[in-house]
Formats: structure tokens, sequence, C-alpha cells
């Protein structure tokens, strides 16, 4: 089994340099502080990115989600947009990367005073790491599948954990793969605390049922990138789109189901909690909407 995030190892990795605080250090260099607040306490942000023949696909939507949840936890990132991005070109520079590259781009509150919750401890200065790596979704994928488990972890409302933030905080998500990986799943589908499909614990949920292509309404999910586009690319090519909520059986009886993440794009799922869904992967309207979201990032890729 594996999940949306599968990847295979690619040796130029070991290579590559880390970006940490503006200096460009080994692999095995690339250490933080035990102090950090990112450690301790999982306190921080972070975006993950592709590298698209040449471009950062959609950066500006990855960093107005970065600097929004930054604000949303009162963290001071110490870089303007502009600076974000001279450090990401900086890191990819040094790499000579081009292509076929997943950037994981994480900010904590920094170094604090001592071991504890209270971030006026921290020193005020963040710290900021860069990861390029060479990683390409598995191919295999897009004919086999995943097989979704409906985990007993819910998705949280904003006044409780609000799930559109993308902090370093996933230890809710990591159970409920845990859940599903013992169910015999590659990834978990998550419901909202009303009983709705809300997500994945990795990626945005999609599915199919007689022409329409449906999807939560949000509130109470990763406020995905990918999942954006996708929409974007339905109302645009007129495909029939409900945002609305939706209980298990309705997925259940789908004719089609995919996930969506900057990772892996567009992920076919194959079964949801045993229930096989008919036909071969990729399912039409999958295909068609792998199809639109490859041509919009070569048209990011063209954009300078």
């Amino acid at each position: 089994m594996a999940g949306s995030q599968d990847f295979a190892a690619d040796p130029r990795n070991d290579a590559a340099l880390i970006y940490l605080n503006g200096a460009l250090v080994a692999r095995a260099e690339a250490k933080v502080s035990v102090f950090d607040a990112g450690f301790v306490l999982g306190d921080g942000v972070w975006e993950g990115l592709r590298l698209h023949k040449g471009r950062l696909a959609f950066l500006d939507a990855h960093l107005d989600r970065l600097f929004a949840g930054a604000r949303m936890i009162d963290l001071d990132i110490g870089l303007t947009g502009a600076e974000v991005k001279a450090a990401l070109a900086k890191t990819l520079e040094a790499n000579a990367m081009s292509d076929g590259v997943h950037v994981r781009l994480m900010v904590t509150r920094g170094i604090k005073k001592a071991v504890n919750q209270d971030p006026r401890n921290a020193l005020g200065r963040p710290t900021i790491v860069i990861v390029a790596e060479y990683k390409q979704p598995s191919p295999d994928l897009a004919t086999k599948g995943l097989v979704l488990h409906t985990s007993s972890i819910r998705c949280t409302p904003a006044h409780m954990f609000d799930m559109r933030l993308n902090s370093h905080s996933r230890l809710n998500l990591i159970i409920a793969l845990l859940e599903a990986i013992k169910a015999g799943a590659d990834e978990a589908l998550m419901l909202d605390p009303n009983g709705f499909v809300s997500s994945c614990n990795a990626t945005n949920f999609f599915c199919v049922r007689n022409g329409e292509l449906w999807t939560s309404t949000g509130e109470f999910c990763f406020s995905g990138i990918t999942r954006a586009n996708v929409i974007a690319l339905a109302q645009g090519n007129g495909i029939p789109l409900r945002i609305e909520n939706f209980e298990p059986g309705h997925a259940y009886g789908s004719q089609e189901a995919f996930v969506t993440g900057t990772f892996g794009g567009i992920t076919p799922v194959r079964a949801i909690d045993g229930r096989a869904l008919p036909g071969s992967l990729p399912g039409p309207m999958t295909q068609r909407l792998r199809d639109l979201y490859a041509a919009l990032k070569d048209e990011e890729a063209k954009r300078a």
C-alpha cells in the first residue's frame, strides 16, 4: 500500500543543498535546535510547492496562504513575499533544479528561551527552511488508484482548530492515516463534525455521480490550492459542480472519485471502505480534469 504522496527515491537528493535561515547547507548539516518552537510544539506554518518546467506552480497563491497562516498565529516571518521568492529561487538555482521537484517551505516561531507553550518566550527570529527534492508522483497511481478508509478522527471546526491553517501540527491527521493503514487502506477519508465528507488526511476529496462533480463545502477541509484550481477548471469548462454537504454513502455510489494535492495533482480513487468503484482508472471525468490541470500548469510555467 502507498498513499497519495508515494514517490521513488532519487539519488540526486543526497547532494541537494538545504536552505536554512539564509544559508545553503548540506543535508547532513540541516539541523535546528531542540529549543525550536517547531520541534517543541509544531508551532509554525509551511507550504508544499511543485517546480514545473522551470517555474514554481501557482506560487503567489501558495505565498498568500503562507502569510495568511502566519498572521493567524501572530508569526512574523521576517521576510517580504519578494524575499521569500528570492530565497526559493536561490535554493533552486544552487541545486540546478528546473523540473520534477517538490519544495517544502517551512517557517517556525524559532528558538525559545524555554521549552514551553508560551509564544512570548520565543527569541524573535523565525526559523526558515526550504527543502527542494526531486520527487515525482508514482506513475502507477494513475491506473492503480488509492484505497480510502473512513477514519473515526473528525475534521475540526475553526473555533476548535481551523483545518484551513497549514500548520506544522499534524498529529490528528497522522492518527487518521494510521487508522487507515491498519484497515489496509492507503489514505484516510475524514468527515466533518456533522458526519459529512470533508477531506482526506493529506488531500482533498472529489467524487463523480451521474456526470456531476461533488466536493465538500470547504468549511472543514484544507484550503487546497489544487482543490481551488480543480473547482475553477470545472466551472470554466462546463462541468456540473456541486459544492455541498454529502454523506459517505453518497461517495460509495460514485462512478468515479479522486483526491487533489500539490504533490500528486489529481489522483484517482479505486475503492472506499471496501467498496470498489466501477470502471477502469482513471475514469473519464478524472482524466478530463487531469488533462485540464496539466494544461493549466503548462500555462503557468510560460508566465515570466
